[in-house]
C-alpha cells in the first residue's frame, strides 16, 4: 500500500497567514483606535451641550404682561432667547484653542517619555555591552585555567610514569622501601644533633 503525501493548498495558507495578520492588527491597533474615538464622542457632546443655550419653555404671549421695574428683569431669558453668531464663534474659537494647547501638551508629554524610554534604553544597551565584556573576560579566564589544569594534569601523569619507572630500577636493584625510610630518619638525627 503506498502512502499518498497531502499537501495544502497555498491559496489556504495565503488566506490563514492573511487572517492572522488582521488579527494581529486588530489586537495593536483596535484599543488606542477605541479610546480615539471615545474621546472624540465626548468632544462633540460636550461642544454640543455646552455652546447652545438649554431650550426655553415657555409661551409668553399668554402671560400677562406685568411691568416689572429695570434693576429687577431677569436678563438672562432675554438673552437665551437671542443667538449671537459672534458670542458662538468666539466660544468655538476659544474651544478649539483650549484643544489644541492640551493637544500640544499631549504632545510634550508624549515626547519626554519617548525621550525618557530612549534613555533608559540606550543606559540598558551600556549595561549589556559592559555586563558582555565582563563575561567575555570570564569565560577566556575560565578556558585558559581549564587549559593549565589539563597541561598541569599532563605532567602529573608524566612525572607518576617517571617516578614509577625510576622505583622499578631502584627495586631491581635492591631497594627497599622500609629501609629507605629509616636511613632518612637516621640522616635526619645525625644533622639535628
Amino acid at each position: 500500500m503506498a502512502i499518498q503525501a497531502r499537501s495544502c493548498d497555498p491559496s489556504l495558507i495565503k488566506l490563514g497567514l492573511a487572517l492572522i495578520a488582521l488579527s494581529i492588527a486588530g489586537y495593536i491597533l483596535g484599543p488606542p483606535l477605541y479610546w480615539h474615538v471615545k474621546e472624540g464622542f465626548a468632544v462633540v457632546s460636550r461642544s454640543s451641550s455646552s455652546s447652545s443655550c438649554p431650550p426655553c419653555f415657555c409661551d409668553c404671549s399668554s402671560q400677562p404682561v406685568i411691568s416689572i421695574p429695570e434693576e429687577l428683569r431677569n436678563s438672562t431669558f432675554a438673552d437665551c432667547v437671542k443667538h449671537d453668531p459672534e458670542v458662538s464663534q468666539d466660544t468655538e474659537k476659544n474651544f478649539a484653542d483650549l484643544l489644541l494647547e492640551e493637544l500640544k501638551l499631549k504632545e510634550a508629554e508624549a515626547s519626554e517619555s519617548h525621550r525618557r524610554a530612549d534613555m533608559a534604553l540606550l543606559e540598558a544597551k551600556k549595561m549589556t555591552s559592559q555586563y558582555q565584556k565582563e563575561a567575555d573576560k570570564c569565560n577566556s579566564g575560565m578556558e585558559t585555567c581549564e587549559e593549565a589544569r589539563e597541561k598541569a594534569e599532563a605532567v602529573l601523569a608524566a612525572q607518576k610514569r617517571l617516578t614509577a619507572t625510576w622505583e622499578q630500577r631502584a627495586r631491581q636493584r635492591g631497594w627497599k622501601e622500609g629501609a629507605a625510610k629509616s636511613r632518612i630518619q637516621k640522616q635526619g638525627n645525625i644533622q639535628t644533633a
